[in-house]
């Protein structure tokens, strides 16, 4: 079969035997004692995060040699393929380490850097959330909808935590958002798009995120409806800066866009 006449729901059955052989690393290890290694950046890495990202790529390799592949981990080869496979192991490495179980597994493919596919994986909850260009998102086989919200001041906010915001003005951006929600939720990683895909939240706010964390986003949020964006209101790619801004509605996108407005 020609790569020209893959559709998008057989990548997608790919995308997700890439995320079932990721649980199947990591579940075992969940809440057992496991060696904490800091990474250069002095975020954690385990043996969990390890393995798994290489039980994707060995199958990436197997099927799609011709075919890219960007990690967490391991780094990327073939960048300059037509199609390039983005993968997060855990997605939240932190709360895995803490026995808390909203980490997930992000498996997304781009053609010549746009998403055409997106899985956020839950293995303990057992919850799984997809997209695809061209197809309605789901999260376990069900279809699933963003929700209407006219406005941030009735709008429930998610951001994984207010520390990412480093850069100059980020901080200040993110605070007139937060001053302006209804409701602030603090934490939840990759688990916060999946809630806001299925209309328990309305707008999320982050920053120094890396191509494996958001790409796989992208078909989830916009399958479901919604709308996720750079700061400047620019359409996602893998050279964005990792300020996103997600939201079910886009008069509540427009705003946060207004106010998060750096200079």
């Amino acid at each position: 079969m020609s790569e020209a006449s893959i559709e998008p729901a057989e990548f997608l059955v790919f995308a997700e035997r890439l995320a079932d052989a990721a649980g199947a690393v990591i579940t075992p290890y969940f809440r057992s004692r496991i060696a904490i290694d800091q990474k250069a950046d002095a975020s954690p890495v385990t043996i969990a995060d390890r393995e798994a990202e290489q039980a994707m790529r060995a199958l990436i390799e197997e099927t799609f040699p011709e075919h890219g592949i960007e990690g967490e981990e391991f780094g990327a080869v073939r960048l300059d393929a037509d199609y390039v496979w983005h993968l997060d192991p855990i997605d939240g490495t932190k709360s895995f380490i803490t026995g808390r179980p909203l980490f997930g597994t992000l498996v997304s493919v781009a053609h010549r850097g746009r998403p055409v596919v997106g899985v956020i994986d839950h293995c303990i909850l057992d919850e799984r959330w997809t997209g695809a260009a061209g197809m309605t998102s789901r999260w376990n086989g069900d279809d699933i909808a963003v929700r209407s919200c006219p406005s941030l001041g009735e709008a429930v906010l998610y951001v994984t935590s207010p520390r990412m915001f480093q850069k100059p003005g980020e901080a200040e951006g993110y605070r007139r958002v937060e001053d302006a929600v209804a409701l602030p939720m603090y934490g939840g990683d990759c688990y916060a798009y999946g809630q806001l895909a299925m209309g328990f939240a309305d707008i999320i706010v982050e920053a120094d995120l890396d191509t494996h964390d958001y790409l796989a986003l992208i078909p989830v949020i916009e399958g479901a409806g919604g709308i996720i964006t750079d700061w400047e209101g620019r359409a996602l790619d893998p050279d964005s800066d990792g300020r996103i801004v997600a939201a079910g509605d886009k008069r509540v996108h427009a705003e946060a866009l207004a106010l998060l407005k750096i200079g």
